[in-house]
């Protein structure tokens, strides 16, 4: 962990475990060192990052305004897999923030990670440790193979245990915004706001600045093609890739059998399934499928985060 602040204070890059995924982190408040993320992920300039802290009054040191719905949900939900969106203090990079007046932060509730932001001494920018677009890394073996020696220290701290990225809450402004889904479910956000969350309004273009990470039509995605296939149409699909040659595999809940050359049954019930989900996308592009037919999860409320992630996978 010494080690780990040491290369942090210095501008370099850790990953490291988060409750949601593995995080690529460098010095929040060093321009240099955040740019640094950007170039090992291949990522572009219009993306935002999320500053993470150890400490409710380190994430106000990080902003100009601290509503009482921030408050609210901070009480209730941190630290924890959920990201607010808030008006950025002068000192906060701008390659941080895409250049927005906002910055996005979160306190994780995860100790690895609560530990490397305390020993550095600073907050700690952290997408997710993989290259760009690509699935997010769940365990230090999916960072290994991904970014490689474009990390300086990985911390491994298994695997995570949410996994998949924070709900992000855009409270810049009197009317509150869902900017991402998660595994926190609206109507328990909305409850806690006692105020609706509206939904964010599209990008006017393809490069236009977002304000929070994971607003991208194309994200999460594995190297194989991924189709969204209603529960009845599972075996048709998988019958109708492979006819053209190709190693087709298969993500599905619990009680399907389908036949397919590389199978993968999660659990039935949301945070299981979030858990398991691009451990399972990891595994499929392992098995070298060219083709990955998913089960489409119920469209409900319970379901928004994950089907969020699927969506944007699959999106060619």
């Amino acid at each position: 962990m010494a080690a780990a602040a040491e290369v942090i204070r210095r501008g370099g890059l850790v990953a490291f475990p988060t409750e949601t995924v593995y995080g690529l982190g460098a010095d929040a408040l060093s321009e240099r060192a955040v740019l640094g993320i950007f170039t090992a992920k291949g990522r572009p300039s219009y993306n935002p990052i999320i500053a993470h802290v150890a400490s409710i009054e380190d994430a106000m040191s990080l902003v100009t305004r601290w509503p009482d719905g921030a408050a609210r949900l901070a009480a209730q939900y941190w630290p924890g897999p959920l990201t607010f969106v808030l008006p950025r203090a002068a000192h906060v990079p701008l390659a941080l923030t895409a250049g927005r007046d906002t910055v996005a932060v979160r306190m994780p509730a995860h100790p690895v990670a609560l530990a490397l932001i305390a020993a550095a001494g600073c907050p700690i920018a952290a997408p997710s440790a993989n290259r760009f677009t690509e699935v997010s890394p769940t365990t230090a073996d999916h960072v290994a193979r991904s970014l490689g020696d474009r990390v300086d220290l990985l911390l491994d701290g298994g695997a995570t245990p949410v996994g998949i990225e924070s709900t992000v809450v855009d409270l810049s402004s009197d009317a509150p915004a869902l900017l991402r889904p998660g595994t926190l479910h609206r109507v328990d956000l909305e409850r806690v706001l006692d105020a609706p969350l509206r939904d964010p309004a599209p990008a006017a273009n393809a490069t236009e600045a977002r304000p929070s990470p994971g607003m991208l039509d194309r994200h999460y995605a594995p190297k194989a093609q991924l189709l969204l296939v209603p529960p009845e149409h599972v075996p048709a699909s998988i019958a109708s890739a492979a006819t053209s040659g190709r190693r087709v595999g298969a993500v599905v809940i619990v009680a399907s059998s389908p036949r397919a050359a590389h199978v993968q049954r999660l659990p039935a019930d949301p945070p299981g399934y979030a858990r398991a989900l691009y451990a399972a996308l990891h595994a499929a592009d392992d098995a070298d499928c060219e083709v990955i037919c998913i089960e489409q999860p119920p469209d409900s409320a319970e379901w928004a985060g994950v089907n969020d992630r699927l969506r944007r996978a699959a999106h060619s």
